[in-house]
């Protein structure tokens, strides 16, 4: 007999470059997912960001204040024994990428760039991030400093 599995899906009202408000309701869906019994909560598609931030993503403090939210929540307690699933962007080779970020008592599992952007109606992705060109390829990717110093990696 298979065992039970809780999954949290979480769907915020996140604010573009509202970073303090944003982590805040991140922390408080990881909170009411372990309170349920989940193993594993995924939220939205750049919830640490707020998603409409538009050429605020060609800024670099765009992507630092995305790591500094993953560090607090990376160090916050609260968050250790669930699988966490954070959407935020993330620059690998000079390249801006819409990603996933999954991790487990301080420790990244893994980036998931996405690999089809939408651009159709009021989306154009394309404009700010590029789509993971590489089907079934793993490349390292190195963490900044504040990260490493937090996870160890």
């Amino acid at each position: 007999m298979g065992r039970k599995v809780v999954l949290a899906v979480c769907t915020l009202n996140q604010w573009a470059l509202d970073f303090e408000g944003n982590y805040l309701r991140i922390l408080k869906s990881i909170k009411e997912a372990k309170a349920r019994g989940a193993a594993y909560r995924s939220g939205p598609e750049l919830e640490i960001t707020g998603y409409g931030c538009n050429d605020h993503f060609y800024e670099s403090d765009t992507l630092l204040h995305s790591w500094e939210v993953l560090a607090e929540l990376l160090k916050n307690p609260a968050c250790n024994d669930i699988i966490v699933d954070v959407g935020m962007p993330v620059m690998h080779k000079n390249v801006t990428y819409n990603c996933r970020v999954v991790f487990l008592n301080s420790q990244i599992l893994l980036i998931r760039p996405k690999m089809i952007l939408c651009d159709d109606g009021n989306y154009r992705e394309t404009r700010w991030f590029s789509a993971w060109p590489k089907h079934r390829h793993l490349e390292d990717h190195f963490l900044p400093r504040m990260i490493q110093e937090i996870t160890k990696q």
